[in-house]
């Protein structure tokens, strides 16, 4: 005799729903992102959404994890490169890549995802500069490291050089969004190592 089974089981793949809602947060941001275009683009029902993923801040914060193992996973790769200029540069070339993929909006979801909203988007402001802010400090403590290496000279700053990198990543990214190709972009990025280290 079968056993009955109990629940439905999932008439959707999670992972491609967070997918498809990663890049309507990407395009829209968090608070253009309204619900309907949420669900309507994940090919799911509010209830399903709210059952799988939670509210809305829930899933953002869910396409945000999926976005660092994606798109955004050049950041973890950069942190790996031998010597503190080898970090620099695969993390402004992962960031012109990420920031003009085929097929993806334009920019980086971590900068356009808040830039300007209202109240009903503090919060996601609040989670992407504390995002932010943690990537700068992941690029501080390897430069840190360079210091210690004999990489970078003693008297470099790592927290302004990771400022520095992030800075310009992050304007690649607005540069991005506003049109810039990926060939104008890599050469904003190699412009900003002409001199390196900037100390």
């Amino acid at each position: 005799m079968e056993r009955m089974q109990l629940g439905r089981p999932r008439a959707f793949d999670a992972g491609e729903a967070l997918e498809k809602a990663m890049r309507v947060f990407w395009a829209q941001g968090y608070e253009g992102a309204s619900l309907a275009d949420l669900t309507e683009a994940m090919g799911i029902s509010r209830k399903s959404m709210y059952a799988a993923f939670g509210n809305k801040e829930a899933l953002f914060r869910q396409v945000l994890r999926r976005y660092e193992q994606g798109p955004g996973a050049y950041v973890v790769r950069a942190l790996r490169a031998p010597d503190a200029r080898a970090v620099a540069e695969t993390f402004l070339a992962g960031s012109v890549e990420s920031n003009t993929q085929p097929g993806c909006p334009s920019g980086c979801l971590g900068v356009q995802g808040a830039l300007a909203v209202g109240e009903t988007g503090r919060i996601a402001r609040d989670v992407l500069a504390e995002w932010r802010a943690g990537g700068q400090r992941l690029l501080r403590d390897r430069f840190r490291q360079a210091v210690t290496d004999g990489d970078l000279p003693a008297g470099a700053d790592p927290d302004l050089i990771a400022r520095y990198v992030m800075t310009i990543a992050n304007g690649m990214a607005v540069q991005a969004a506003g049109g810039a190709t990926r060939a104008e972009l890599q050469q904003v990025a190699a412009t900003a190592l002409r001199n390196w280290p900037p100390v």
